[in-house]
């Protein structure tokens, strides 16, 4: 039982790690704004397959660790994840009887939430401009879910991840 249940942690531990490092990877120049948010997608799995182990704090660490990988203002994306995994926490019983493209479309909507949120908290602390190219990337978010979505919840059938 203690096996299994280290063995599940390793699993999503590595999930995160993978989401991190594809998260922070450099994209060339206009396609940064493009690049999917890893991090949240993967999140958001989690926290709808198993809400007991994955959540709002869960995200708050993965979004210092975002922030210290970037090497930004400290607590802001931490802060952002934590609100976007809230939502998705407080409505996981609905969001997992939902059909495949309707989770698609709210991931989409969240992710640009998210964007809007860690923009609006960056402006706060520094001067910055609001790049209306970034809300694409929800788009992207969108279109990769059912993916993300089918490749995970095979994942973790086959590590019986519980």
């Amino acid at each position: 039982m203690a096996n299994s249940v280290l063995k599940g942690k390793l699993v999503i531990a590595f999930s995160f790690l993978i989401a991190l490092t594809l998260q922070t990877i450099p994209w060339p120049g206009v396609f940064d704004l493009l690049r999917p948010s890893w991090l949240l997608l993967v999140t958001c799995y989690w926290v709808l397959a198993l809400p007991h182990r994955v959540n709002v704090g869960t995200a708050l660490v993965l979004g210092l660790l975002w922030d210290l990988l970037l090497g930004s203002t400290l607590g802001i994306r931490g802060m952002m994840m934590s609100i976007v995994v809230y939502l998705v926490a407080l409505n996981f019983l609905v969001l997992r009887n939902m059909a495949l493209w309707q989770q698609a479309i709210l991931i989409g909507l969240l992710s640009m939430m998210l964007d809007v949120l860690i923009f609006s908290g960056e402006y706060l602390v520094q001067e910055v401009a609001f790049n209306p190219l970034l809300l694409w990337s929800g788009l992207i978010n969108a279109i990769l879910w059912p993916w993300l979505f089918l490749l995970m919840r095979r994942i973790r059938r086959h590590w019986h991840v519980r």
